[in-house]
């Protein structure tokens, strides 16, 4: 498939539309590998590919995809700026970028500009495949221990850039609580675990926060609470 050609999408089993991928990465092998293991998996359709970020923009807005993959490094427009204009489209789909390092400097900055989440490019093939249902589903996409590391690693802004506590005034008290278990990584379950409430309930609290809080998704929550101070970088996780 080139940077220009699509394919079809479908229904996939059980009715369901198939999670449409656009795949962007200026190196032609890796962004091949990524197309082989994402279009034999069932339920995800690669539907384009594209070289660099300008590419990945114009592709993202013709295809309409799900999920777009992105690489952080490209020439050209690279994955940043690219990710800054998809996502600020009404009916943006969801990125991951796609970084060689876990602690590359941009990967807070992809998250700040709107980005889903991020994934090595060294990843195990079963990650890939979770990262891209994970982030069409709109759940979290970070594992516990990437989510503490990355954090604590990048969220780190001069105070005076930093978003105030009165931010979270519009949050209930057990808002708050769900946001200070998602800022330190915990599931669904186990949030749900540690308040004594059900699964549900524990989603309809973080839909409730992302909303009032205007925010895009679980990542994007993650990085306020530790902004506003409300889990401070290095803190003993309980």
């Amino acid at each position: 498939m080139t940077t220009d050609q699509t394919a079809a999408t479908g229904p996939v089993a059980g009715g369901a539309a198939a999670i449409r991928v656009l795949v962007a990465d200026d190196q032609e092998l890796v962004r091949a590998g990524f197309c082989v293991i994402l279009g034999a998996t069932v339920g995800i359709e690669v539907i384009g590919e594209a070289a660099d970020g300008e590419q990945a923009v114009a592709l993202a807005a013709a295809l309409a995809p799900d999920v777009v993959l992105m690489d952080i490094r490209m020439p050209g427009m690279d994955g940043l700026s690219a990710t800054r204009l998809i996502t600020a489209r009404e009916r943006a789909p969801k990125v991951v970028m796609l970084t060689t390092f876990d602690l590359d400097d941009y990967v807070y900055e992809a998250l700040r500009a709107g980005a889903s989440g991020f994934l090595l490019k060294d990843s195990p093939r079963a990650d890939l495949v979770a990262a891209v249902r994970a982030a069409a589903a709109g759940d979290a996409l970070l594992a516990p221990s990437v989510t503490r590391r990355l954090i604590e690693a990048f969220a780190r802004r001069p105070p005076e850039a930093m978003p105030a506590p009165s931010r979270l005034a519009s949050i209930t008290a057990r808002e708050s609580d769900v946001l200070l278990l998602l800022a330190r990584g915990r599931s669904n379950a186990e949030i749900a675990a540690a308040l004594f409430v059900s699964e549900a309930t524990v989603k309809t609290h973080v839909a409730s926060l992302l909303a009032k809080l205007g925010l895009r998704d679980r990542v994007q929550a993650v990085i306020l609470a530790y902004e506003t101070g409300l889990v401070v970088p290095g803190e003993a996780v309980n």
